[in-house]
Formats: structure tokens, C-alpha cells, sequence
């Protein structure tokens, strides 16, 4: 008995940003409003489709990075999040999404897509709390990314990748502070900061801060793992409920 012909289904591709900087000291991600439907009208993270049938999911995560923040490849940390696929995530069809976080210093305002109507930066806070509502499953990546670099913050010196190329240990401590979301002690968090080998390196003259006193210059050191690592504090109990 001849075997049914298998047809494949028809499933389409898309890379989602989460795309995230300090601004002000308070963590915020790169928002679009979407020009068209579904959820036309909506805030949701950047992404799209691939471009053809030959362009790798790296090339196109960057091709969007350049489009929605103007970003080239040398000016982030870029790595993949997550592969999403529920079958009803879009109603356009099965639309599978593999996310990428990416994280840069200082980035500049957004400039709109070809299919956004605004790009905005918006602390990541208000989307957390329900404050800001995302299309299709955005919240859940957005939440994914933040807990992907909460974690490594731990154990990695992904932190660097939010500071630029020379960095005081106070701006340091305002990069975990702001993605964990608590506040550290100062002399606590230098003398960490200070015992873990290969994280910062010191880098040339100091400089002067907002009270006129200098402070000293680091840079990215060669070491990628934290040892020992810097623990997170645990969160705070609601008022309500402690």
C-alpha cells in the first residue's frame, strides 16, 4: 500500500529583539508601535520576518537592529533567548519566533521601522507590571530576556555590556541595581566588584563626578565568568502582604 503523500506545513519565520539600555538609571526596553494589523495600533517588542529564503537568523536579528536602533554589530552584546512557538501566538498563521536579547550603552532615540508607526524606549517596569500591555506574546519574551540578564549579571560580566568603553564602579552598581531592581551597598559592592579576578581593569586617569570629587576609570576586564560570583539580594516582600 503506497504511503500518503506528506505535504509540510506551512510555517513562517520571525526574529523578536528584546532590546534593552539604561536610561537615567532605570532599565528600559525598545518598544514599537505597530502600523499594521494584527494589532495595529499596539506596542510590541521589534522584529520581522526573515528577509528571503537564504538570510541566517543572526543576519536578519542584526538587519532589524540597524533598522529599529540603528545599531551595527560591533556597538552590542547580542545572543539568543528563545524559541517560541505556540500554534496560536499570531493569528496570521504558525508563526515561530526565535528572540535574541540585546544589550548596548547610551543608545540613541529610535527611529521607526517600515512597519511601525513610533519606536519608543520605555522602562521595562511598566510592561512587567501590566502597566503597558505588548501583541502577541511579546510580554512573555520581554519577561524571559529580563530574567535571562538578572541571571547572568550573577555570574557573568554581561554587566560591562551596558556601560560604555571606560566606566566608573558607580555606574557599575547602577547597572545591577537597575536590572535587579534593588538597591546595594556602595562599599559592599566595591570590595566585590574588586575581588573578582579579570572582571574590570583599571583604565587611565579618573574622573570628576556630579560632587566634584574624582573617581577612578575602569574598563571591561578579560574575564567572561565571575568568581565568586555577585549574588542578587532577595526581593523584597510586598507591603501589603509582609
Amino acid at each position: 500500500m503506497p504511503h500518503d503523500h506528506w505535504v509540510p506545513p506551512p510555517v513562517l519565520l520571525t526574529v523578536d529583539l528584546v532590546i534593552l539600555t539604561l536610561r537615567e538609571s532605570c532599565l528600559h526596553v525598545l518598544l514599537i508601535e505597530r502600523g499594521i494589523e494584527p494589532y495595529q495600533g499596539t506596542l510590541a517588542l521589534p522584529g520581522g520576518f526573515l528577509g528571503h529564503d537564504k538570510e541566517d537568523l543572526v543576519t536578519a536579528a542584526h538587519r532589524e537592529l540597524a533598522e529599529e536602533a540603528g545599531l551595527g554589530p560591533d556597538r552590542l552584546h547580542l545572543e539568543q533567548l528563545g524559541v517560541y512557538s505556540a500554534p496560536d501566538r499570531d493569528p496570521r498563521g504558525r508563526v515561530v519566533s526565535v528572540a535574541y536579547l540585546a544589550i548596548a550603552p547610551r543608545l540613541p532615540e529610535p527611529v521607526a521601522g517600515t512597519d511601525a508607526s513610533l519606536a519608543c524606549w520605555i522602562p521595562v517596569e511598566q510592561v512587567l507590571s501590566g502597566d503597558v500591555q505588548l501583541a502577541f506574546d511579546h510580554e512573555q519574551i520581554l519577561t524571559d530576556g529580563v530574567d535571562r540578564a538578572r541571571e547572568k549579571l550573577e555570574r557573568s560580566a554581561l554587566a560591562t555590556a551596558f556601560c560604555g568603553p571606560t566606566f566608573t564602579i558607580s555606574e557599575l552598581q547602577d547597572v545591577y541595581e537597575a536590572v535587579w531592581g534593588a538597591p546595594l551597598d556602595a562599599r559592599n559592592f566595591y570590595r566585590k566588584v574588586q575581588s573578582v579576578d579579570g572582571f574590570i581593569v583599571p583604565a587611565g586617569p579618573s574622573r570628576k563626578t556630579d560632587g566634584g570629587r574624582p573617581a577612578r576609570l575602569f574598563r571591561p576586564g578579560p574575564g567572561t565568568t565571575l568568581h565568586p560570583p555577585m549574588i542578587r539580594p532577595p526581593s523584597q516582600p510586598d507591603r501589603e502582604t509582609a
